[in-house]
C-alpha cells in the first residue's frame, strides 16, 4: 500500500498541534490497522512505535489520580467517555500496541525495543488507572505473551518476553491488587481472568514462582478459587453446615464457572511440582476454611443432597467402599473387594467377563478388573497423612466441566500427583476417571465445548495456543510415571494407538501463505535504532501452525515414553504401530524439508516422516524425543534391533554434543541403555568414541549430566577391551575420580582423618573450591547453577514475609533443608557410580593387568583409604551445632546399604586376582575390620558379599600357592572370621548359608588329616 513519505497520521503523532488532534490521529491509525496486517507492517516500518512510546512515556499530571470508584472530578478536557485526554490517548496508544502485537511474534522485537512495555505495565496500579484502562493495558500485555510464546525455539529464554519487566515488585504488588479487588462490576473479573492468563503465560522459572509466592499473589489467586468453590455451588451441604453459611454465597451471583480456568493455570504455573509450594497452597486459611475438617467417616451430606451427589445408597454385602476424602462423595463411589471374600455374585448381574457379556470389554471395565486388585495392598498400608479436599474436587471439576476448565482441572490435579502430594490410593480413582476422559480428548472427533471467557479468550492469537488435543497426552505423561495401574488403565483405553497417530499427524506438511514473508527495509531510517529495525521476517499463520504441531509432537513423544515405562508389551505395541521411524526423526535437530513436488506426486511415503517449516526440533521436542528413546531400549534386544535397524546411533551421538545441557543429558540416558553388555547396539557404540564426550561430560557442573555420565561409561567399561578401559580411566583422571569418591559434602566430619570444608576442599564435581575466595561459581570453565538461588531473599523480601505471610517463609525453609539433603544424595549416588567404575574397569579376562593398573594410577594407598572412608561412619554435627544431640553434639552416621555393596564386591574383584593381589588385600588391616562387622549386617547382599570375600582370599590357587594360602588363612582367624562364618551358617537366607559353608570348608582345609 503507499504512503506519502511522511503520512499526516505520523506527522500529528510526532508534532501534535493539541490533544483533540493527536487523539484523533491515534483513533484514526487505530481503525486503519485492526485487521489489516499488511498496514501493520507499514506503519511499523514507517517509524510509528517511536511516537506511540513518547505518549505512553509522558508523565502524568498531578492530581488526576483515580478515586475508589473509578469516577473522577469534573475537570476541564474530557472526552464524551468522560476520560482526560490524557488517558485517552494513553488507552488509544495502548489498544494500538495491542493490535500490532496481534500480528505475530515478527512484530514483538520492534515493540520490545521501543521501550512501550514498561508504561504499559505502570498502568496496572488500580488506584492510579481507570478500569478501562487497565483492561486494555492488560490485553495488550496478554497479546505481547502470547505472541512471544509463539516464537517457540527461544521459550527457554525469559529474557525475550515480559518476565525481566512484569516481575518487579510494583508490578507484582499491582497484580495482587487486581486478583484481590472485590467483585464491584464485570470490569473486576475481565481484570481476575486476564491477570491469572498474564501468570500462566510469562511465570516460567523457579525464581518466578517463588517472588510470586513472596508477593502473595498465589494467597491471593487461593482466595478467589476458594469463593468459585462456594459460589459455584460444588459442596452445597459444605457451605450450609453447622459453622454457618459461606461468605462466598454473598457473591455467588456475580460468579460463573467460566472464570475458574484462568485462576486454575495460574495456580498451577506457580505452585509446579514444588512440594513446598503446594504445601503452603494447601495450607492457605481461604482453601482450608473453604473445606472444613471433618473425616469421610465421621460425615455424610444431607439425604436430600443424596442425589446427584451421593448415588449409592446401598453397599452389597463383601463390598467397601474407599474414601480418601470427605468430598469423595462428588465422585462415583468405586468399591474395593477384599481378597479374603468372594466376590459378591447376582444372577441379574454377571461378573464382567462372564458368559453373556461382550467379548470385547469396554476400556473402563478392563481398568477396572485391573485396578481395583491393586488397591488392598496400598490400603492396608500403614495410614498416610490427611489428603486435601481440593484433590477430589479436582477430579469432580474435571469430570463435570468441559474444554479448558477441565484441562486445566486435570493439570492442577497431575501436578499434585507429580509431586507425590496424593494419597497413593487415588490411582484407582485415576485410572478409572480421569484417563479415560483424557484419552477421549486425543480424538480428532472429540467434541470442544466453549467455557464462555476462558483463560485465552482476550487473546486474538488463540489459534496458535495449546489446545485441548495437544495438553491431554502432557498431562498423561504426568499421570502414568512410574504406576503401573494407571499406565494399563491407559494402554486398555488404546491411548498408545491414538498417541501414535498424533504423532504421526505431527509430520504432516502445513499449509503456508503464498504471499511474501515480511522484511524491515533498512533504507527506511525512521528515528529507529538498529534493534528496532531487525525485524524478523516470520509468517504468522505458518508460526501459530508449527508451534502447535510441536507442542503436539513434544508432549505426544512424553507420553508415550511415559505410559512404557514399565511393561515390555507396552513397548511392543508402541513399535508395532510404526512409530520408531517418527521417534528417530525427533532426535534431530535439523530436519530435511520435503519439496511440494514430493507433496504433490505423494513421493513420500505415508509411513515415513514428513517434516513441516521450520527446520529445527527445538529443545523440548529433542527431550521428549530421548525419553521415549530411553523408554524403548529398556526392551530386550529384539526390540532394540528395531531401533538399530531404524538408524538410532547417528543422532543420539551428535546430541550428545548439542550445546544445551538438557539434551546431553537425555541422550546421555540413553546411552547408558545402550552400552550393556547384551545389547546389540554396544558395538556400534564402542567404535563411534562416545567414552571420550562420556568422560567430558563427567566433568560437567550440573550433577545429573555428571552422574548419568558416569553412569554410562561404569557399563561401557564392562567387558570392554583393554586399552578402552585405560583410555577411558585416563581421560576421567585417576586423581580427579579419587575426588569425586571422596568427597564428602557438607559433612562436618567423619572418624579418623577429618577436614572440613574449607580452601581447596573438592565440590560434588571433583574440583578443588575456594569457598572463601569464591569468585563465578564455574567448574571447568562452566557456569554453575546454584540451587539455592531460588529460595535467596533480599532484606525488604524477608520484611515483607514477617508477617502475613510467615507460612510460607517456614515452608521455604523446609525446602532449603530438603534442596541441601538432596543434593548430598546426589553427591553420593554420584560416588556410587564412581565405585562402579573402577569395580568394572578390574573385571573380566584382564582383570590382573587392570588391578595392576590401577594400583600404579591411584597408588595403593590412596586406593585402599579410599575404600575405608566408604565403609567407616561418619560423624555429623562435629561442631555441636545441635546442643539437643547427645555425645556433645557427636552422632555417628552409618553408610548406606548400596555403597557398601559396591565397595564390597569392588574388594571381592580384586581379591579374585592371582595371589599377590590376595595378599594385598588380607593385609589391608583396617579395612578388613571394617568388614568383618558387616558379617552381621541386616542386608542380605552384604552378609553374602562378605563370605564372598573369605572364599576368594581362601581360594587355593595352584600347589605354589600353599603357603601363601595358609597365612592369609591365619590372618583372618585372627580377626573373628570363623566365628562371624558359624554365624551365618544358620542364616535365614539360603544364599547366605550356602556362602557361608563353602567360606568355612575352605577356611578349615589346612586343619584335615
Amino acid at each position: 500500500m503507499a504512503f506519502p513519505t511522511t503520512p499526516p497520521i505520523l506527522s500529528e503523532l510526532r508534532s501534535s498541534t493539541s490533544s483533540t488532534n493527536q487523539i484523533a490521529a491515534l483513533r484514526a491509525l487505530k481503525n486503519e490497522i485492526i485487521g489489516h496486517e499488511q498496514k501493520k507492517r507499514t506503519w511499523v516500518n514507517l517509524g510509528v512505535l517511536a511516537p506511540l512510546a513518547r505518549i505512553l512515556n509522558t508523565p502524568r499530571a498531578i492530581g488526576k489520580r483515580r478515586e475508589s470508584n473509578g469516577n473522577r472530578s469534573a475537570q476541564h478536557g474530557k472526552t464524551a467517555f468522560g476520560r482526560s485526554d490524557e488517558e485517552e490517548a494513553r488507552l488509544q496508544a495502548i489498544i494500538i500496541v495491542g493490535s500490532l502485537a496481534s500480528g505475530g511474534p515478527a512484530f514483538i522485537p520492534s515493540i520490545r525495543a521501543s521501550a512501550v512495555i514498561a508504561p504499559i505495565l505502570s498502568v496496572l496500579s488500580p488506584s492510579e488507572s481507570s478500569a478501562r484502562l487497565i483492561l486494555a493495558a492488560l490485553r495488550t500485555l496478554n497479546t505481547i505473551a502470547n505472541a512471544s510464546t509463539l516464537d517457540y525455539l527461544d521459550s527457554e529464554d525469559c529474557s525475550k518476553g515480559l518476565a525481566p519487566n512484569l516481575y518487579t515488585d510494583e508490578h507484582l504488588i499491582n497484580i495482587r491488587q487486581l486478583v484481590s479487588q472485590p467483585f464491584s462490576s464485570h470490569l473486576v473479573h475481565h481484570h481476575l481472568s486476564l491477570s491469572a492468563t498474564l501468570i500462566a503465560r510469562t511465570c516460567q522459572n523457579e525464581y518466578q514462582r517463588n517472588l510470586l509466592v513472596q508477593a502473595e499473589v498465589l494467597e491471593a489467586l487461593a482466595s478467589r478459587l476458594s469463593l468459585f468453590i462456594g459460589a459455584s455451588g460444588y459442596v452445597p451441604w459444605i457451605l450450609q453446615s453447622d459453622h454457618g453459611p459461606s461468605p462466598a454465597l454473598e457473591v455467588s451471583h456475580t460468579i460463573t464457572q467460566s472464570w475458574l480456568a484462568p485462576v486454575l493455570a495460574a495456580i498451577g504455573a506457580i505452585v509446579d511440582t514444588s512440594r513446598s509450594r503446594i504445601t503452603y497452597l494447601l495450607s492457605i486459611p481461604a482453601l482450608t476454611n473453604t473445606f472444613l475438617r471433618f473425616g469421610a467417616d465421621n460425615f455424610l451430606p444431607p439425604k436430600s443432597k443424596a442425589n446427584p451427589w451421593h448415588p449409592h445408597n446401598s453397599t452389597p454385602s463383601g463390598v467397601r467402599f474407599s474414601s480418601i476424602s470427605r468430598l469423595d462423595y462428588l465422585l462415583p463411589q468405586l468399591p474395593v473387594f477384599s481378597a479374603k471374600r468372594p466376590l459378591p455374585e447376582s444372577t441379574h448381574h454377571p461378573p464382567i467377563g462372564s458368559s453373556g457379556t461382550s467379548a470385547r470389554q469396554s476400556h473402563s471395565a478392563r481398568a477396572y478388573d485391573h485396578a481395583y486388585n491393586t488397591l488392598e495392598n496400598r490400603t492396608a498400608a500403614s495410614p498416610q497423612e490427611e489428603e486435601s479436599p481440593l484433590i477430589a474436587w479436582l477430579i469432580y471439576l474435571a469430570r463435570a466441566e468441559g474444554g479448558t476448565t477441565r484441562v486445566m482441572a486435570a493439570w492442577l490435579f497431575s501436578l499434585f500427583f507429580s509431586a507425590g502430594m496424593i494419597d497413593k490410593r487415588r490411582d484407582i480413582t485415576c485410572a478409572m476417571l480421569l484417563i479415560p476422559l483424557l484419552v477421549r480428548m486425543l480424538e480428532k472427533n472429540e467434541k470442544v465445548t466453549t467455557d464462555g471467557h476462558l483463560i485465552y479468550d482476550a487473546n486474538p492469537l488463540r489459534s496458535a495456543l495449546p489446545s485441548s488435543r495437544v495438553q491431554a497426552p502432557a498431562i498423561l505423561a504426568m499421570l502414568t510415571l512410574d504406576s503401573l495401574e494407571i499406565q494399563r488403565a491407559a494402554f486398555d483405553a488404546e491411548a498408545i494407538d491414538k498417541l501414535a497417530q498424533l504423532l504421526k499427524e505431527s509430520y504432516d506438511p502445513l499449509p503456508t501463505r503464498a504471499e511474501s514473508q515480511w522484511t524491515t527495509e533498512p533504507k527506511l531510517n525512521n528515528g529507529l535504532d538498529s534493534s528496532q529495525e531487525n525485524v524478523r521476517s516470520r509468517d504468522f499463520t505458518t508460526t501459530a501452525a508449527i508451534y502447535q504441531m510441536l507442542k503436539l509432537r513434544e508432549s505426544v513423544l512424553k507420553a508415550l515414553a511415559s505410559i512404557a515405562s514399565i511393561s515390555d508389551d507396552y513397548r511392543k505395541r508402541i513399535i508395532e504401530k510404526g512409530v520408531v521411524p517418527f521417534v528417530i526423526e525427533s532426535l534431530k535437530p535439523k530436519l530435511k524439508l520435503p519439496s511440494l513436488e514430493e507433496n504433490i506426486d505423494g513421493g513420500i511415503k505415508a509411513d515415513h516422516p514428513q517434516s513441516p517449516s521450520p527446520l529445527i526440533n527445538p529443545i523440548g521436542v529433542l527431550v521428549a524425543a530421548c525419553s521415549t528413546a530411553k523408554t524403548l531400549t529398556r526392551s530386550v534386544s529384539t526390540l532394540r534391533t528395531s531401533l538399530m535397524d531404524a538408524g538410532l546411533a547417528t543422532p543420539l551421538f551428535d546430541l550428545l554434543k548439542h550445546p544445551n545441557v538438557r539434551v546431553q543429558i537425555a541422550a546421555t540416558e540413553v546411552v547408558s541403555n545402550l552400552v550393556l553388555e547384551f545389547s546389540p547396539m554396544r558395538e556400534e557404540t564402542l567404535t563411534a568414541d562416545v567414552h571420550r564426550v562420556l568422560c567430558d561430560h563427567a566433568h560437567s557442573a550440573d550433577s545429573s549430566l555428571r552422574f548419568n555420565s558416569i553412569w554410562a561409561i561404569a557399563h561401557l567399561v564392562s567387558s570392554a577391551p583393554r586399552g578402552l578401559k585405560k583410555d577411558c580411566l585416563s581421560n576421567l583422571g585417576p586423581e580427579w575420580l579419587l575426588r569425586v569418591i571422596c568427597n564428602d559434602g557438607n559433612d562436618s566430619g567423619n572418624a579418623g582423618t577429618s577436614t572440613p570444608l574449607a580452601m581447596g576442599t573438592p565440590n560434588a564435581a571433583g574440583e578443588q573450591v575456594d569457598l572463601l575466595n569464591a569468585t563465578d561459581g564455574s567448574v571447568d570453565g562452566r557456569q554453575t547453577t546454584n540451587e539455592d538461588e531460588d529460595y535467596e531473599m533480599t532484606e525488604s523480601d524477608a520484611q515483607r514475609q514477617d508477617g502475613h505471610n510467615s507460612p510460607w517463609k517456614a515452608t521455604r525453609n523446609q525446602a532449603q533443608s530438603a534442596s541441601i539433603s538432596g543434593r548430598h544424595i546426589d553427591d553420593v549416588a554420584i560416588q556410587k557410580q564412581g565405585l562402579d567404575f573402577i569395580r568394572n574397569l578390574i573385571c573380566g579376562s584382564d582383570a590382573a593387568e587392570m588391578i595392576d593398573h590401577l594400583l600404579e594410577q591411584f597408588g595403593q594407598d590412596k586406593l585402599f583409604e579410599m575404600l575405608v572412608t566408604k565403609l567407616r561412619p561418619r560423624l555429623i554435627n562435629a561442631f555441636n551445632r545441635d546442643r539437643r544431640s547427645s555425645e556433645n553434639g557427636v552422632r555417628q552416621m552409618q553408610p548406606q546399604t548400596d555403597m557398601i555393596n559396591t565397595v564390597i564386591y569392588t574388594i571381592n574383584n580384586m581379591a579374585a586376582g592371582p595371589p599377590r593381589h590376595r595378599y594385598l588385600v588380607v593385609s589391608q588391616q583396617e579395612l578388613m575390620k571394617l568388614i568383618v562387622a558387616f558379617f552381621s549386617h541386616a542386608n542380605r547382599d552384604v552378609r553374602a558379599g562378605c563370605a564372598w570375600i573369605v572364599i576368594n582370599l581362601t581360594w587355593l590357587e595352584d600347589p605354589s600357592d600353599h603357603m601363601n594360602c595358609k597365612h592369609r588363612i591365619s590372618l583372618l582367624k585372627k580377626l573373628g572370621v570363623m566365628e562371624k562364618l558359624k554365624k551365618l551358617e544358620d542364616d535365614v537366607d539360603l544364599d547366605v548359608r550356602e556362602r557361608a559353608k563353602t567360606a568355612m570348608y575352605q577356611m578349615n582345609y589346612f586343619d584335615r588329616p
